[in-house]
């Protein structure tokens, strides 16, 4: 065959290619928007079906669409690990049909301390985006980023902090990851600095610093503001330190006195509103009121905390609280209001799979895939 002739061939063969039906039988646009409708994880792994689909799914175009026509939807993903072998693993909670779907492994070192990590999301993008953490074979502070994308169900390394930093708070403000605080080299070195990552440009940069080093018990974002604090922690000897961060003043200032006083437990923000499940107890559910700096208890069903075991990682999203326990069971808060009788909760309690038996949450994030 001449040179000529196989090039035409070649030529043949890869507009064939191009010009290939997504679903034979159907336009283009109906089958382009039988693509967007498939759920999460299942878009990013029909890409392998054909080069087709892997072209059209992997345009950003797709992507875009699927958030314009709003067919993104919230999941629950959940970090854990396994107390026997310090095994590490990621899965994600669809609340729609209470179905669990494990994440490819998480690229980092053997030997960490799970607790040790930092963990924030840009939801409506589907990030999940973990910092630093601990090797426990060295008691030794990591630098690492590392993203996970809904769009593709794959781990990639990001540029690393500037500081290596375990037990320190991270959070989501305006499409930027925060990371504050922590502890340092040594087990007593806590860490003042505060760094913010670009996300779109791949960078960090220092922002203002906190007023003293703190290390991470919990901390909140509502707004642009980030809310840390120690907590109360046996044997409630020294009343708890706590930090607030304001985005758009680059100003950190001391958390209100009864903010800190009635942080009891661990955190969740749903809509405007701070909540905390109290970890001592009846573990009940409070609410922060700002303009009084108070909490008080939200009314309903008593938070089952018999059906769970401690420790809890929470997560809200649409009107609902995930607590995440022992074994991945779950508790699913609905928070409900009205004029008459204020904020209740009612909970309803979802048992984890048998093969998560002997795994430990450690984080929870909201996600849209």
């Amino acid at each position: 065959m001449s040179l000529k002739n196989s090039s035409m061939v070649e030529n043949s063969d890869e507009n064939q290619s191009n010009s290939k039906e997504l679903i034979p039988g159907l336009p283009d646009e109906i089958a382009e928007h039988c693509l967007l409708h498939l759920p999460y994880p299942y878009q990013a792994l029909v890409r392998s079906v054909s080069s087709s689909w892997n072209k059209a799914i992997s345009d950003p175009s797709f992507s875009l669409s699927k958030k314009t026509l709003f067919l993104s939807l919230p999941y629950i993903f959940v970090f854990s690990f396994k107390k026997s072998t310090c095994n590490l693993q990621w899965q994600a909670f669809d609340p729609r049909c209470h179905r669990w779907f494990i994440l490819p492994p998480m690229p980092c070192p053997k030997s960490v301390c799970p607790p040790g990590f930092a963990c924030a999301s840009i939801p409506q993008n589907g990030e999940l985006y973990v910092l630093g953490g601990m090797r426990s074979d060295t008691e030794s502070p990591i630098q690492t980023l590392i993203t996970y994308r809904t769009s593709t169900n794959k781990w990639t390394f990001s540029s690393p902090m500037s500081t290596a930093r375990s037990f320190f708070a991270a959070g989501s403000i305006g499409g930027k990851i925060f990371a504050a605080g922590g502890s340092g080299v040594g087990l007593d070195d806590t860490i003042s600095t505060v760094e913010r990552y670009d996300p779109e440009n791949d960078t960090w940069a220092f922002v203002a610093k906190m007023r003293s080093g703190l290390a991470r018990y919990d901390a909140a974002v509502v707004g642009n503001k980030m809310y840390v604090t120690e907590g109360w922690t046996w044997p409630f000897s020294f009343s708890p330190r706590g930090g607030v961060y304001d985005a758009e003043k680059d100003t950190w200032q001391e958390m209100s006195v009864g903010m800190r006083e009635g942080w009891t437990g661990i955190s969740v923000v749903l809509g405007e509103r701070l909540f905390v499940i109290s970890e001592h107890g009846d573990c009940r559910m409070k609410v922060y009121i700002p303009d009084d700096d108070t909490w008080q208890y939200v009314g309903g069903g008593g938070f089952p905390c018999e059906a769970l075991q401690r420790p809890f990682a929470v997560s809200g999203v649409e009107g609902s609280i995930y607590v995440v326990s022992c074994g991945l069971d779950l508790a699913i808060g609905r928070v409900f209001e009205d004029e008459k009788c204020g904020l209740s909760v009612e909970w309803e309690v979802v048992k984890g799979p048998k093969a998560f038996d002997g795994f430990v949450p450690s984080n929870s994030q909201v996600l849209y895939g």
